[in-house]
């Protein structure tokens, strides 16, 4: 026990400090939305290449770097720049721009030694970084940035918390580089001690190259943590390809010591895509290794990476390195490149979603509404990124005016998305039209049913139909206990009667549907339909007062779970099916009634009454003294 405990007791303690330095890197970007970071007004490759002096400022002239006079197409003199000595300007400022790092604190000082030009000797340039301009719509993507980050970090250590094993841990190590938080306020506090920030930008190769190889640890394992065999060869060649990984990401720092590296930054970007599609092609392979139930699940973790790892690494692409500048000349807006990160959180939601649940819904439903949202949100944001300036001028509105417009905005586009994903759920979801349909009639039907075995019918072997349920049975009220009376998909070795004692008979004095899951819920008490059939909804016919049966439901036959509109549309039968039972029941007595009138208005024959007469007179005359 002693042995078994140690071990997790170190695990959570180096899941604790995990966290809190991934979080310690994210978390102090919130800054910016207050106070603008600085910026030297230029971005440069890993090879040295000046390729831009405009960098966030609206125009070049209020670039630092454009008014020193440095051009596009200037290169920096990387070996004269290099680490060692560390204590050197020159250092500190070719440490600030590794990877591109456009950001330092505001009044910053930069030396910048660049190489002779066609037209010009070498120079030494040194340049004070100026506040970047508050952009809203900036202001805005940070927040939703780091609001997103935070989450996918915690939802990642949660994961690994609740459910310890390599699954988990590999994504959470995966989620230390690879969330939707921003640090550029981290990296320009540390730009403070240069060989501080060495260190953390060895760090942060080394957590790239073990997030590669957590993506992939992640990917042979969900959603059920076992590996098949097929490939546990592939599982044992991790630790060397997480190596090759680090000594790619490692021989990006090149350009600090004074070689030109951007072609080697490509290479590790590309290396990023190639993991990404190799964690894709994995979880596709395997599906059909898995059970119904675990095939939906890893569909959402299928469409989390097919949706969350491009836009991330294409937002490492564009400001990591010069690929897509030399590929279309143009730089990309830091607000889009924030957006894209953010989209990266949907990879953590679908995950979580997958590995924390025994069963999901279908994966088209969030995916449809999440494609409804983000048509809705892509007009106005797009039209305020565009004429934020001229509206600023145009209406003069103080900064508590805007945060009012904003919730004013928000709430329209929260009340346009119910009403416009009410409409497509409608217009694709023909099969639940249909059920929807189908039961309507059903309620209708149980509101003229009188006959108890009729109504148990309906109940049972209507939404099983209608739904595609793997199974449903009926339990009915008697003497205090609810016995089986009708069922799909149960066998006779399952539950015929629930007495007081189970926890389901408990959750029904709620009188609403309520989830069989958790350890609440044993499947062997009472003893349950185990796989595809186990149930994982109860239903109470009746109120807490007056429960008259209990419908238990399971999920879709094709293993997704019972979606909020449709738990809804039991819930709604049963209230017909409660109002059945209540007229059957209220019928029933009527009949016994009927009958006790009819036996009690019966005539007596002659000689009871008079024997009974006698016997009267007889007990009369003994009292009579």
């Amino acid at each position: 026990m002693r042995e078994a405990r140690g071990p997790r007791l170190a695990g959570r303690i180096a899941l604790a400090l995990l966290t809190l330095y991934a979080l310690a890197m994210i978390a102090p970007d919130v800054i910016r939305i207050v106070r603008p970071l600085g910026s030297f007004g230029l971005l440069a490759n890993s090879d040295g290449l000046i390729y831009d002096v405009q960098g966030p400022f609206d125009a070049e002239d209020d670039s630092p770097a454009w008014k020193a006079g440095i051009r596009p197409g200037d290169h920096l003199d990387l070996q004269r720049m290099r680490c060692p000595p560390m204590d050197s300007n020159e250092c500190a400022t070719i440490l600030s721009l590794w990877g591109v790092v456009t950001y330092v604190m505001p009044g910053r000082q930069g030396t910048f030694l660049l190489k002779p030009t066609e037209h010009g000797q070498a120079r030494k340039v040194t340049l004070i970084a100026a506040p970047r301009p508050v952009n809203r719509v900036l202001q805005l993507v940070v927040a939703l940035d780091q609001i997103a980050g935070v989450l996918f970090v915690l939802g990642a250590a949660w994961l690994v918390w609740i459910r310890p094993g390599a699954m988990t841990w590999g994504f959470f190590v995966y989620s230390v580089y690879f969330n939707p938080g921003q640090v550029f306020e981290f990296y320009a506090w540390l730009q403070q001690w240069p060989r501080a920030l060495l260190a953390q930008n060895v760090l942060s190769c080394v957590f790239q190259a073990a997030g590669y190889a957590g993506l992939l640890l992640f990917a042979l394992r969900a959603p059920v943590d076992e590996v098949g065999p097929r490939w546990r060869a592939l599982e044992r060649a991790l630790p060397i390809l997480a190596a090759a990984f680090l000594a790619l990401s490692l021989s990006g720092l090149g350009n600090v010591f004074g070689y030109p590296v951007e072609s080697l930054w490509r290479a590790s970007m590309i290396v990023g895509f190639g993991v990404g599609a190799s964690a894709i092609a994995i979880l596709i392979a395997r599906r059909r290794e898995l059970s119904p139930q675990d095939y939906q699940r890893i569909r959402w973790v299928i469409w989390g990476c097919l949706i969350g790892l491009p836009a991330y690494l294409i937002a490492e692409l564009s400001q990591e390195t010069s690929l897509i500048h030399r590929l279309f000349d143009v730089t990309m807006p830091e607000e889009l490149a924030g957006l894209l990160y953010l989209v990266n959180g949907v990879l953590c939601l679908f995950v979580v979603e997958a590995i924390r649940r025994p069963t999901v819904i279908n994966v088209e439903i969030p995916l449809r509404r999440g494609t409804v949202l983000g048509l809705l949100l892509s007009v106005p944001v797009f039209f305020i990124h565009e004429e934020m300036n001229t509206l600023n001028e145009l209406t003069g509105l103080p900064d508590w005016a805007w945060v009012i417009v904003a919730s004013a905005l928000v709430f329209l586009i929260s009340r346009t998305h119910e009403v416009v994903t009410e409409f497509a759920d409608r217009l694709f979801d023909r099969q639940y039209l249909l059920a929807e349909r189908r039961l309507a009639e059903v309620a209708q039907a149980l509101e003229r049913a009188d006959d108890l075995g009729e109504i148990e019918r309906m109940m049972v072997e209507e939404p099983t139909a209608s739904l595609q349920l793997a199974s449903a049975a009926i339990f009915r009220e008697e003497d205090g206990c609810f016995r089986r009376r009708g069922a799909e998909g149960w066998g006779p070795a399952d539950a015929l009667v629930l007495t007081g004692a189970e926890p389901l008979l408990e959750a029904r004095a709620e009188g609403k549907p309520f989830e069989l899951r958790g350890e609440r819920f044993d499947a062997r008490n009472p003893p349950l339909p185990s796989g595809l059939q186990r149930p994982i909804l109860g239903v109470p016919v009746g109120k807490a007062r007056r429960c008259f049966a209990l419908a238990l439901y399971g999920g879709h036959e094709a293993g997704t779970d019972l979606d909020a509109k449709e738990r809804k549309l039991l819930a709604e039968l049963a209230e017909s099916a409660e109002r059945a039972y209540a007229q059957a029941e209220i019928e029933a007595l009527r009949q016994r009634i009927r009958a006790l009138e009819i036996e009690l208005a019966r005539p007596v024959e002659p000689g009871r009454r008079g024997g009974a007469a006698g016997v009267g007179r007889a007990t009369a005359n003994e009292k009579r003294p």
